[in-house]
């Protein structure tokens, strides 16, 4: 029947995914080499810089040389260009597209309950679901580099990273369908990926995730004009006033965007009026992309406050067709594209997801500050990093379970640790590739080929 899987006999997927270990051996995904025509760090970071506000884009070379790792947190495009050239299977899944270590948090469900998934899909879509596996697994050497962890700790966080994904896809394979989707909830996470030691600071996140509201940040943000308005409060560069015609724009598309949240909810932000728009910049490979702060109220005076983030491209299509990889079909809005695509990846997501377009831009819109909390993975004692990045590895099998079948890749990535050695060592690999684009970033910046901002 359309729509349903075909009626094959048992073991056929998991049979499949053995024998994709002939087309590509596992321990092939160690191979990393740079192509001849890799751009430079200073090269890839002017290329990225196209279409983004001039004024802001020395926050974000300033925020992307604090360190190798928060270069690689703005860099994604690079990544994918490297990823273009190592070895994959062929078996795709929604991918986050930028699945580093900073990437994974806490949000708050539709009750108000903490939620720990993947939490960013600005570059999300189909592709191989090793790009987004090395991804955190290099992130996570570069992290532990940074926190002053050995260097065998190191390779071991990226090495149980892989570990924890393999094992989990394969629990995820020996489940009903049903119970696989819905796999690994919050409250047994720390239990299968034996990330005990991480406890005390995933409680001390969440106490601060369940303050981190809508009402907190208005409350910080916002101020009472005369004739009982409220309106955002400058911050400069991080928060600041736009022109009325700009912020009319924005206002002006929350219309666009209701039609595009689910029809269940349409009548709760139909309860809700503008107060203000204002310019927030956010992230560090998202600075100098719009990205707007929107203050509603509702009848009682309490806020709700929208992000309504501008949607570019993401920097991994042209390297899908490098790859020689079948490129996503085209994509009717870029918001659409993000919202549907973290959709498919979270078990559980914001409920007031939507996209609209401002100025001919397209966007996606989302609660700002819902409950959100992360832990730092480069601020971590050295022995949580290993449980941190158990943690990861298991969410990032979740995600990829939803869209590419756990059983066949249970079969490749098989019960030995083949798959963990190999990622681990092209991890360390690319986290030296990453340190030297970033002492060439640094170079540049003092040179006065690129401008920066620190401490912003």
């Amino acid at each position: 029947m359309d729509g349903f899987a075909p009626d094959l006999p048992d073991g056929t997927a998991r049979r499949a995914g053995k024998a994709l270990r002939e087309r590509v051996a596992r321990r092939r995904h160690a191979e990393f080499t740079p192509a001849p025509d890799r751009p430079t760090a200073v090269q890839a970071v002017q290329e990225s810089n196209a279409g983004r506000l001039g004024h802001l884009v020395p926050i974000r070379i300033g925020r992307m040389a604090a360190s190798p790792f928060a270069f690689m947190r703005g860099s994604a495009a690079l990544m994918a260009a490297d990823l273009a050239g190592t070895p994959v299977t062929g078996v795709t899944a929604q991918l986050c597209g930028d699945a580093h270590a900073a990437n994974f948090g806490l949000y708050g469900d539709a009750r108000g309950h903490l939620v720990m998934d993947i939490n960013d899909f600005d570059e999300t879509v189909p592709g191989p679901w090793e790009w987004d596996l090395k991804r955190l697994a290099a992130s996570l050497v570069l992290a532990g580099r940074q926190c002053g962890a050995t260097e065998e700790v190191c390779r071991e966080a990226a090495h149980d990273a892989v570990r924890s994904y393999r094992t989990t896809m394969r629990l995820l394979a020996s489940l009903p369908a049903m119970d696989a989707w819905n796999a690994i909830a919050d409250e047994t996470l720390v239990y299968h990926a034996d990330a005990h030691q991480l406890t005390g600071t995933l409680e001390r996140v969440s106490g601060r995730a369940l303050r981190n509201t809508s009402a907190r940040f208005a409350a910080r943000s916002t101020e009472r004009l005369a004739d009982g308005r409220r309106r955002f409060t400058a911050a400069p560069p991080v928060l600041t006033e736009i022109a009325d015609r700009e912020a009319h724009a924005v206002a002006g598309s929350l219309a666009e965007y209701a039609t595009t949240v689910a029809p269940d909810r349409r009548p709760l932000l139909s309860r809700y009026h503008v107060q203000d728009v204002a310019f927030r910049v956010v992230g560090t490979g998202s600075v100098g992309t719009r990205s707007y702060v929107v203050l509603l109220t509702d009848h009682q005076d309490r806020p709700l406050v929208l992000q309504v983030k501008e949607a570019r491209p993401s920097v991994l299509l042209p390297h899908l067709v490098r790859a020689g990889l079948p490129a996503p079909g085209p994509v009717a809005h870029e918001g659409q594209r993000v919202v549907l695509g973290q959709k498919r990846m979270q078990l559980v997501s914001d409920i007031l997801l939507g996209w609209t377009t401002v100025a001919g831009r397209p966007c996606q819109v989302r609660q700002f500050r819902n409950r959100k909390g992360s832990v730092d993975p480069a601020a971590l004692p050295a022995d949580q990093l290993d449980d941190y990045s158990r943690m990861t590895g298991a969410l990032l099998a979740r995600a990829h379970a939803h869209t590419a079948d756990p059983v066949l890749l249970a079969g490749y990535c098989g019960g030995g640790e083949a798959l963990d050695e190999a990622v681990a060592e092209f991890a360390v690999r690319y986290a030296d590739r990453t340190e030297a684009d970033h002492q060439e970033l640094l170079a540049a910046i003092r040179a006065g080929r690129l401008p920066a901002e620190t401490g912003v």
